[in-house]
């Protein structure tokens, strides 16, 4: 069902001018869902989905833990790619669906 959800982020995010660069890139520590580029940044997206906001929004289930996960999951594919951190623009947006709204939150941790 994640992969559902995945590709309609994808499809989303493409349309308002981001590029896929790669999906579901996993790691020992976590994966992440979708990495685009905005221009010249590199997006590191995290997709979440809750069927209604009856326990909170879509959004609210990325702890701080999760957070860290993505953060070191992402800094291992930069330097699988020869991305020197402290040369690449990048950040990490969510991108949420709660029932049938969605919400795309640039910078979100």
């Amino acid at each position: 069902m994640g992969k559902h959800y995945e590709q309609i982020a994808c499809q989303f995010l493409t349309q308002q001018g981001l590029l896929l660069i790669a999906q579901n890139s996993q790691y020992q520590i976590g994966e992440i869902d979708l990495i685009m580029r905005d221009n010249t940044s590199l997006v590191f997206v995290e997709v979440r989905y809750r069927k209604n906001a009856n326990f909170g929004e879509a959004e609210m289930t990325i702890s701080s833990q999760k957070q860290l996960k993505i953060k070191q999951a992402a800094q291992l594919w930069m330097l699988e790619n020869n991305l020197n951190i402290e040369d690449t623009d990048f950040r990490f947006d969510v991108f949420a669906i709660t029932g049938k709204n969605q919400k795309w939150i640039i910078n979100a941790f």
